[in-house]
């Protein structure tokens, strides 16, 4: 039964892998959507432009203001996750041994929580100033770069630089 299954969703697979058209293709071949559309004749170039794309021009560094001790976050988070693994293998019948065990895998847990919490918190973010395609400059503050540079080519999306 399994095997005519396959076979038979290997079938359609193929069978409509074989309706598919590439593209440039499906344009009439060297014609509309070929060479004679942003291939040779406007000198190589891409002329369609992005709405929400541009050039990172400066990034500056802002400071948070806010300081903690360096291992509040993970210590407060070790001792939740602690309690709160202890707690719920009790709930749920586990020996005490099993208690002990999820309470150690909820402190360490809780404490890289807790960690990351803090370093979000108290962390530095980025203003970064784009030049807009379209001439506009935007600044958009945000906590991690994610491999920006000044002079990379970027997209605005959701109120994030990101990556193009």
């Amino acid at each position: 039964m399994k095997i005519a299954l396959i076979a038979a969703t290997t079938l359609a697979s193929l069978a409509l892998a074989g309706c598919a058209t590439s593209p440039g293709y499906g344009n009439g071949g060297y014609g509309s959507g070929g060479y004679n559309n942003g291939g040779y004749n406007n000198g190589g170039y891409n002329t369609a432009r992005c709405a929400d794309c541009g050039i990172v021009t400066r990034i500056d560094t802002v400071a948070s203001g806010r300081t903690a001790p360096s291992a509040t976050g993970a210590i407060l988070g070790g001792i939740v996750g602690a309690v709160a693994g202890h707690e719920i293998s009790d709930k749920t019948g586990g020996s005490k041994g099993n208690q002990n065990i999820s309470a150690a895998a909820g402190a360490a847990a809780g404490a890289l929580a807790g960690n990351k919490i803090q370093q979000n918190v108290t962390g530095n973010s980025y203003d970064i100033q784009v030049r807009m395609d379209d001439g506009r400059v935007v600044v958009v503050n945000q906590k991690d770069l994610g491999g920006i540079r000044e002079n990379t080519y970027v997209r605005v999306v959701n109120g994030r630089v990101v990556l193009r």
